[in-house]
């Protein structure tokens, strides 16, 4: 099998942590290339992990025939146009989410991956963290029978600097697009319609922002199942990420990971270790495996576990839930496509 030359557009944390994975876990797939707007610690990450090459810029990376594939961790407002751009130049496409904060230019990288027939997957790590992945075997198994109710806690250890809204398009799209993303891939069903109701309770910078940081989402699904997200983007304790799945035949739930499952009892209680502190310590297997099914998928010629239609449906999920707290009713999914 020839190993697959990967180029990195975006040197940042998510970049340097896909780079990282690659190298040391996936032995079918290389590193070959990386590139940032800021220049600043390349050398030093290609020098550590062996990248042989250094972009001026990402334009110069889509020119290399030697590239097979790329992975599209820059700016989300860039997103989109290196990817239909990778398309055009062949190269496969990893790219983070979202791909876009619009529906038409989500739609646009999706015609342009499927004209230049290239593989295209959104990173939506989480599908891959090995709890979520057992209840989801579990659902698709039918243990759980037919599925009613789906319940996600997802709640950040600290709020992101209220400026951060401008560019990440808010709280829908940026934090819980991977729990509407979540929702879908338990469920097995795409949602029909959200109602949401949020408000600032952390930080009065993001509310000023435009923003939200506390928000309880209800789901309805094609299927007939409800499902249930609640957020924050403070939670005292830790990095709160538990799911439920409930069925005809029973339920599957996912509690927090921790860095030991040691509890101390005694007189005044029992005490456990707090949940692991945040996304790159919960959710580090999950980028892992993530890279392995993405190159897997390009040597094997398979469609990828997480498409371009997913990030679209997540992104339409999102985007009603804006629409619902905004209007105050339960809006369509159907009204996102008019």
């Amino acid at each position: 099998m020839k190993q697959l030359n990967i180029g990195i557009i975006g040197a940042g944390r998510i970049g340097s942590l896909h780079a990282k994975s690659i190298t040391y876990n996936v032995p079918s797939a290389k590193v070959l290339g990386i590139t940032d707007v800021k220049k600043t610690g390349l050398a030093e990450l290609a020098a550590e992990l062996g990248i042989e090459k250094i972009y001026a810029d990402y334009k110069e990376m889509m020119a290399d025939k030697e590239i097979d594939a790329v992975l599209v961790c820059s700016s989300t407002d860039t997103h989109a146009d290196i990817s239909i751009e990778a398309a055009k130049a062949g190269k496969h496409i990893f790219c983070e989410k979202p791909v876009d904060l619009t529906p038409e230019k989500v739609q646009a990288v999706i015609e342009a991956v499927k004209k230049a027939g290239v593989k295209l997957q959104v990173g939506f790590n989480r599908r891959f963290d090995h709890n979520f992945a057992k209840v989801k075997s579990m659902v698709t198994a039918g243990k759980i029978g037919d599925v009613h109710i789906v319940k996600i806690t997802s709640r950040d250890p600290s709020p992101p600097p209220a400026e951060y809204s401008a560019v990440s398009g808010g709280m829908f799209l940026d934090m819980t697009i991977h729990d509407f993303d979540m929702a879908r891939f338990l469920a097995g069903s795409e949602v029909t319609e959200v109602y949401a109701s949020a408000t600032c309770l952390v930080d009065p910078a993001i509310g000023e922002a435009g923003d939200v940081d506390t928000a309880i989402i209800t789901l309805k699904f094609e299927n007939g199942a409800l499902g249930v997200i609640d957020n924050s983007r403070r939670a005292a304790y830790g990095y709160d990420q538990r799911i439920e799945v409930f069925g005809s035949n029973g339920a599957a739930v996912a509690s927090n990971d921790t860095d030991t499952t040691v509890a101390f009892m005694g007189e005044d209680g029992v005490v456990s270790d707090k949940p692991l502190y945040f996304f790159l310590e919960r959710y580090m297997q999950s980028f892992r495996d993530e890279m392995i099914q993405f190159v897997d998928a390009i040597h094997n010629d398979t469609s990828t576990p997480a498409t371009g239609e997913d990030g679209l449906n997540s992104l339409l999920v999102a985007l009603a839930a804006k629409k619902s707290v905004a209007l105050g009713r339960p809006v369509l999914i159907s009204e996102m496509k008019q």
